[in-house]
């Protein structure tokens, strides 16, 4: 053995780094989990009882028009091949292009995204500011009639059609008492005034520094955002109210009150402390629900987002519009779940 051959065999192997192997980890688990969902989506536009060709050149297409369109969307190639080419127009993020705009699926979704997001941001942010505390106060209240009011919200929140409260709301809040604005993101007055910079008309007519612009379109996103934000607020609070009297029948939580720690901190620094990493999942869970599943509170106040567009795309047989925003909807779990293991390590360091 040569000299130089027993140096190499005894150079020890050099370990990755803790952090670079959680990314690596981190960006595998994301690269599998996409495909599988690509994979779905492309069974789901294959099985579809809906012919793509015909879809793009109409029943009156000639044979030769509809065998061009045909080669050029690939079906004549196997499927394992028309697999390979969906994921990489997908990679680069090319969608194909809608039937009903005629412009590319991932233009109209950058288009109607920014509303959804920004509906179920507000939604969730009211579903977690009262949700969170009402379901504490309910855990260490037990029995007591706050507990049921809590108890009574939540049931409600659950059993109650979301587009039947979007209705009353509508019926109550704006036909008869006129509080807020009716359905869709602005008046007549200040519609398209403010420029498009985010696609977040609140955030962009702050941008603008246009007061009226904004108090508009605020007076017409808090009705479907609160009716959303319930929603999220009835599985908030409830979850949050099983995971802290959890918590408050541990023993330790007995041992700080017999050590004569204040109530407060016994229910905030302790048991709180400890239901926030559950917290968390049950918070991203809401989140992505509310941006995938405001389809609904969209078509009912007339909101421009990417539910009603994914519904108006399937109801019109539009598989590219219908497949694009299903992918991205995939996407915002996956991006919500990674998000969620970050917060994981920052609050719990035994998940390091």
């Amino acid at each position: 053995m040569s000299t130089s051959n027993a140096f190499v065999k005894r150079q020890p192997r050099l370990p990755l780094p803790p952090w670079l192997r959680g990314l690596v980890v981190t960006l595998l688990s994301i690269s599998v989990t996409m495909l599988g969902l690509l994979f779905v989506t492309f069974v789901i536009g294959r099985v579809m009882p809906i012919d793509p060709v015909l879809a793009v050149v109409g029943e009156r297409a000639t044979e030769d028009q509809y065998n061009a369109v045909f080669l050029e969307l690939g079906l004549d190639k196997p499927l394992i091949i028309q697999f390979f080419y969906y994921v990489w127009d997908v990679v680069r993020g090319d969608f194909g292009t809608s039937l009903l705009t005629a412009r590319p699926v991932a233009d109209d979704i950058a288009r109607v995204f920014p509303a959804t997001f920004e509906l179920a941001t507000i939604g969730i942010l009211f579903g977690c500011l009262l949700g969170v505390p009402l379901g504490v106060i309910a855990a260490v209240r037990r029995g007591s009639w706050i507990d049921q009011i809590a108890r009574v919200v939540a049931l409600v929140g659950y059993s109650m059609p979301i587009f039947w409260l979007g209705l009353m709301g509508l019926l109550l809040f704006y036909g008869i008492l006129g509080w807020v604005g009716g359905p869709g993101r602005q008046g007549i007055f200040y519609e398209d005034m403010i420029p498009s910079v985010t696609g977040m008309i609140l955030l962009d007519s702050a941008i603008a520094g246009d007061s009226g612009a904004f108090w508009d379109a605020f007076s017409h996103i808090v009705l479907p955002a609160s009716i959303l934000g319930y929603y999220s607020l009835a599985y908030i609070s409830r979850m949050t109210r099983s995971f802290m009297l959890e918590q408050l029948s541990a023993e330790y939580v007995t041992t700080a009150r017999v050590k004569g720690m204040s109530e407060w901190a016994v229910i905030w620094r302790h048991a709180f402390r400890n239901i926030r990493v559950q917290l968390i999942t049950v918070i991203a869970l809401s989140y992505a629900n509310l941006l995938e599943g405001s389809v609904l509170t969209e078509i009912i106040f007339s909101w421009p987002g990417i539910g009603s567009y994914i519904t108006t795309a399937l109801l019109s047989a539009d598989m590219n519009a219908v497949l694009g925003g299903t992918v991205v909807v995939g996407l915002v779990f996956i991006c919500l779940n990674v998000f969620s293991d970050l917060l994981y390590k920052i609050f719990d360091p035994r998940s390091k």
